[in-house]
C-alpha cells in the first residue's frame, strides 16, 4: 500500500518504531536478511502498554471507533486496570477530516495529556493522520493499532492462539470478513510478495 500511497510511505518511514505485525513481514526478513524476528501484533503492544500504564498509574486515550465500542473499552479498562486513567473520542466517520474536525480532536486529546494515545481509524488513514499531527499532540506515545479497538472491546473476535502460532491469523480474519479483507490479502499480498522477491534477487545477485 505504501508503494502506491506516498503519504502512507512517509508516515511509515518517519515513525520511531514499526511493528512486524504480519507473518509476511517476518518471513521476508528471514528470506532477505537471514534474520529471525518475532511477529508483534498491535494487540500485543496494546497489552504491554496497558500493563506499563497500570504499573505507573498512567493515562491512555483511545481515538477512533464508535461510542459504543469506546464505552466497552472503558468498562474493560476500569475492570482490569484500576490504576489507569481513561479518556476517548469518537471522530466523525468520513474519509478526510475538516480543519474543524482536526481542531476538535486535538483539543480532546491535549486537554487530557495522555501518556499513550491509541489511534484506531484503520490503515492508512490512522498512520497518515498521526504523522501529520504528531507535533501538535500532547502525548508521550502515539500508537496506531486499528482493529485492536474491536478486539479489545469484544465486538470482533481475534483468531485463537493456535491460528496465530501457525501464522494463519490472516486467513481466519479473511474468512470472517471476506468483503473487507480480500484486497488486503489477495491483491496487496501478492504485490508485496513480488517486491520481496525482487529485493532478495537484488541482494543475492547484486543486480537491480
Amino acid at each position: 500500500m505504501a508503494s502506491l500511497d506516498e503519504g502512507f510511505k512517509r508516515a511509515l518511514q518517519h515513525s520511531d518504531i514499526l511493528l512486524p505485525d504480519g507473518v509476511g513481514v517476518t518471513l521476508s526478513a528471514q528470506l532477505i536478511y537471514g534474520k529471525k524476528i518475532k511477529k508483534i501484533a498491535g494487540a500485543d503492544i496494546h497489552q504491554k502498554l496497558l500493563e506499563l500504564l497500570q504499573q505507573h498509574g498512567g493515562r491512555c486515550f483511545y481515538l477512533g471507533a464508535s461510542n459504543e465500542t469506546l464505552s466497552k473499552i472503558k468498562n474493560k479498562i476500569n475492570s482490569n486496570y484500576s490504576a489507569i486513567q481513561f479518556s476517548s473520542y469518537s471522530p466523525p466517520f468520513k474519509p478526510h477530516f475538516s480543519d474543524n474536525d482536526n481542531n476538535t480532536i486535538l483539543e480532546q486529546v491535549n486537554s487530557f495529556k495522555p501518556h499513550v494515545l491509541f489511534v484506531g481509524m484503520t490503515a492508512p488513514k490512522q498512520e497518515k493522520w498521526a504523522a501529520e499531527h504528531r507535533l501538535m499532540l500532547d502525548a508521550n506515545i502515539i500508537c496506531s493499532i486499528g482493529a485492536v479497538f474491536d478486539f479489545y472491546a469484544g465486538t470482533v473476535d481475534r483468531p485463537k492462539d493456535v491460528w496465530i502460532k501457525l501464522g494463519l491469523e490472516w486467513f481466519v480474519r479473511f474468512l470472517k470478513e471476506p468483503k473487507r479483507m480480500w484486497k488486503r490479502y489477495f491483491y496487496y499480498g501478492p504485490l508485496f510478495g513480488g517486491m520481496v522477491l525482487r529485493k532478495w534477487y537484488q541482494i543475492k545477485f547484486g543486480r537491480k
